[in-house]
């Protein structure tokens, strides 16, 4: 069995053990370590390689935003999920343009965290359509991705649309009867096109332009 190693980042003792507890009960999720501060968080990445970051966004000296910003420019480096408050503090939105694959209410559900871990290893997003748009609605004007000059294919803007409405690439190819494998092509010129690093980026691209609404 393949096991996916965690990188827990809080500053709180407690909140570190208690998300231990919960991913340790699965036999394929592993804590590989864990970081009370961003500058310890991105230390401790490089030395232990982790598949996952669990990153909350306040913490002292360097904060999650700024960790999450330089761990997204290793080659190779760990999926992070963003642990919050508030789903509508402006940090997350900050915390996604920097390169986080979504984010999780700290009073999340066990299988919330359990499911989020497996969903961003697999190369897949947290996507919650409702709170990113009303995130990408606050922050208004045109995103810099210019998606009006992007040259969306017809196909391609159905399959951000779906990507929007938080859709699996699966659940993709079931609603536009295709396979698999021709949505992760589409969702990757998507993503070359946008200049997006993930899909959460091309949604909120989407959102911001007003490709959506």
């Amino acid at each position: 069995m393949t096991q996916i190693r965690v990188l827990l980042a809080d500053d709180e003792p407690l909140v570190r053990g208690g998300l231990r507890a919960i991913l340790e009960s699965e036999p394929d999720l592993v804590v590989a370590g864990e970081a009370g501060d961003g500058a310890e968080v991105v230390t401790q990445a490089r030395r232990l390689r982790p598949d996952v970051v669990l990153m909350d966004v306040r913490m002292p000296r360097v904060d999650g935003i700024t960790a999450t910003r330089q761990l997204s420019q290793f080659d190779g480096g760990p999926a992070v999920i963003v642990v919050t408050t508030f789903e509508n503090d402006d940090h997350v939105y900050d915390a996604l343009q920097a390169g986080a694959r979504g984010f999780l209410l700290k009073r999340a559900s066990a299988d919330d965290f359990v499911n989020a871990v497996r969903t961003v290893h697999e190369g897949e997003s947290l996507l919650f359509p409702a709170a990113i748009r009303r995130l990408a609605t606050r922050h208004g004007g045109p995103a810099g991705h210019g998606l009006a000059d992007a040259n969306l294919t017809d196909r391609e803007a159905d399959v951000l649309r779906l990507i929007a409405r938080g859709r699996s690439n699966a659940e993709i190819a079931a609603d536009l009867f295709l396979g698999v494998e021709t949505i992760k092509t589409h969702v990757r010129n998507i993503l070359a096109k946008l200049g997006a690093r993930d899909r959460v980026q091309a949604v909120i691209a989407a959102y911001e332009s007003g490709f959506i609404r």
